[in-house]
Order: C-alpha cells, then sequence, then structure tokens
C-alpha cells in the first residue's frame, strides 16, 4: 500500500460522517483532456490501454496525482462488459460505440449470454488490484445501467432522441422484460468482482436515463434498478446512481438503495433537498463553464459548495463528464479551490 496518509474523505462524505473539506472528483477525469493520454492514444486503442493493467493504472491515477482529487475512477468504458455476452461493440472515435447486431426482437434478446467476470474481465479486476496497491484515495468502479446499455444495443449505436428504444420497451414488452433480466444479471455480477477485486465505490451510470417519462422508469425500468442495488449493497461500498437530464426523476430515486445520488446542473443542491433527497448529494457543475475565465468558474464554485455545504452529505463534481478542450491547470485550480474554501467554511463553523 502506498506510504503516503490514506484520504478516506469521500468515503466519509458518501456516508453523511464529518470530513475536513468537500471531496472533488470528475466524471471522465481521466483521459481525454490530459496531454499524457492524448500522447498514448497515438499508438494504444482505449482496447489496448483497459487490456493492459499497468498502462490502465497509470491513465487512472495520472489525473488523482496531477489535480489532488479525493478519488480516482477506474478507466474502462460501460460497454465493457457487453462482448463477452455476444454484442458486437466497437468504439468508434468522434462517434462513441457502435453495435453491428442491434437487438430487434425476442430472439435476439435470448441470443445473448452471461459473463464470467473471473475469465472475461480479468484484466478489469487486474487493474483494480494494482491500483489499491498504488493509490492513497479511494479508488472508483463502475457499470452501465440497463437502460443505457439496452438504447445502444437497440439503437445500435448513440441517439438524440432514443426513439427505437422507447418504442423497444412499448411494442415488446415481453423482449424488453428478457433484456432488462439479462442486463441486471450480468450488471450485478460484473459489480460485485469488481467489488471483490477491490474497488471501494460503484457508480452506476444511467447516462440517458433522462430521456424516459416518470411512468416508464416506474413500470419498466425502477424495478430491474431497484433489484441491481439492492444485490450488490449487500457488498457494503457506497453505491453512486447518476443520469443526466433526471430532475423529473429524483423524487424516484430518492427511495431507492443507493448512498449517493449524482445530479447534473439542471438541478440545484437545494432543489434535490427540497424533493426530500436526504442522501449524499454529488454535482453539479456545468462542465461547459470550465471553458469560461476563473472568476466565472470560481463563483459557480462557490454557490455550488454554498448551497452542497449545509450536509456533510456533499460531493463536488461535475454534472457530466470532462470533454477534451478542458485545460488540466483548469480542473487542478477548482480542486485547489473547492479544497481551501470548504475546509475554510468548515472551520469557521465550528
Amino acid at each position: 500500500m502506498n506510504t503516503k496518509t490514506f484520504n478516506d474523505t469521500f468515503l466519509k462524505a458518501c456516508k453523511g460522517e464529518n470530513h475536513g473539506h468537500v471531496p472533488v472528483w470528475y466524471m471522465r477525469q481521466a483521459g481525454r483532456s490530459q496531454p499524457e493520454y492524448r500522447k498514448i492514444k497515438e499508438t494504444h486503442s482505449l482496447f489496448d490501454i483497459t487490456h493492459d493493467p499497468e498502462l490502465c493504472a497509470y491513465v487512472t491515477k495520472l489525473p488523482v496525482d496531477q489535480y489532488n482529487n479525493d478519488a480516482a475512477i477506474l478507466y474502462k468504458d460501460i460497454m465493457t462488459p457487453l462482448p463477452f455476452i455476444g454484442v458486437e461493440v466497437d468504439i468508434k472515435s468522434g462517434i462513441g460505440p457502435v453495435i453491428d447486431n442491434p437487438i430487434n426482437g425476442l430472439s435476439d434478446v435470448e441470443q445473448l449470454g452471461e459473463i464470467d467476470p473471473e475469465h472475461d474481465v480479468q484484466h478489469v479486476l487486474d487493474t483494480i488490484k494494482l491500483l489499491r496497491t498504488q493509490l492513497d484515495v479511494p479508488l472508483i468502479s463502475f457499470a452501465g445501467a440497463p437502460f443505457t446499455l439496452a438504447s445502444y444495443m437497440i439503437e445500435g449505436g448513440p441517439s438524440r432522441n432514443y426513439h427505437k428504444t422507447k418504442a423497444f420497451m412499448h411494442a415488446e414488452p415481453e423482449a424488453w422484460q428478457r433484456l432488462m433480466d439479462k442486463l441486471a444479471k450480468m450488471t450485478i455480477d460484473y459489480i460485485k468482482a469488481q467489488i471483490q477485486a477491490g474497488a471501494q465505490a460503484i457508480q452506476l451510470f444511467d447516462s440517458w436515463i433522462g430521456a424516459v417519462s416518470v411512468a416508464d422508469y416506474k413500470r419498466l425500468i425502477k424495478p430491474v434498478m431497484v433489484r441491481i442495488l439492492s444485490e450488490v449493497q449487500t457488498e457494503d461500498v457506497p453505491l453512486i446512481l447518476h443520469g443526466v437530464g433526471t430532475p423529473h426523476l429524483l423524487s424516484e430515486w430518492k427511495d431507492m438503495p443507493v448512498d449517493v445520488i449524482g445530479i447534473d446542473w439542471r438541478t440545484t443542491v437545494s432543489e434535490a433537498r427540497r424533493l426530500g433527497i436526504n442522501k449524499t448529494l454529488q454535482g453539479n457543475m456545468d462542465p461547459s463553464l470550465l471553458l469560461a475565465p476563473w472568476p466565472v468558474i470560481e463563483a459557480e464554485a462557490k454557490a455550488i459548495l454554498d448551497e452542497g455545504m449545509e450536509s456533510n452529505r456533499f460531493i463536488f463534481n461535475l454534472g457530466q463528464g470532462v470533454f477534451p478542450e478542458v485545460k488540466p491547470e483548469t480542473l487542478r485550480r477548482l480542486t485547489a479551490f473547492v479544497h481551501d474554501y470548504s475546509s475554510e467554511k468548515k472551520q469557521q463553523k465550528g
């Protein structure tokens, strides 16, 4: 284990325990905005990096070392387990995940297999084990949630409207339920293996769930989410649920078996609290503002912190991921501001 003192501020915030400053990490903090990463990508694909535990650990740890963040998130993709159940995924630059054999009906769903984590994603587990010997902050790992994974599997790639997916939910109810069951089993097995390898928190990315209505969510998606979260909750690590464009779903999320709810810039911390969410909140700076002058960034961060620090249950993050144009120096400066401002404010409160 690293000889430096272990920084458990993030884990304390997940549990609502007292801590000295507001913890901060950034979604997609490892990767596209870092020149060291872009240099690696000149000769290595995402597949190459994630299948080389030492290189993947380096990429994962790099932003922690550069920005002084309070948590690391494993460098990989939500699509990682899908090829092992029979989904042909190609991550295309500038496009995202593209699937050549999209789901069209029940027969396609029935052909999907099961994942054997110890065999299929051993490279992921080995990277987690390696990072636990290198990091002095908690390691977050993650999985994609069933709706978001299904949207790629049905649409064949990224979508702006999810027309095919939402039509499939209603037109093929048996196939949809079977698909949810299969993806739930895969996700549970995948998450448990990552926790057993040493992951200290798990984030479930339901990135595109904001596209569905409350009624559809309650009937067609929430039951499978509760099943997944309930089964992995027994592993006793913090569980984070995050999506984009989800203000209308927060009232459904507040009673789900998660420790942390991620919100984006469409919902303020105060608004989430008024909905009765007493769990730890994570968010919620608009990543677009990272291109603005520093006084704008500082003012926004201060406003978010002033709301978030009404409770110990707050983690500073972005409402969505870091994008390539963001300068590493901006993230370094933002992290330092969050630490300094929140530490001073906590000291003033006594």
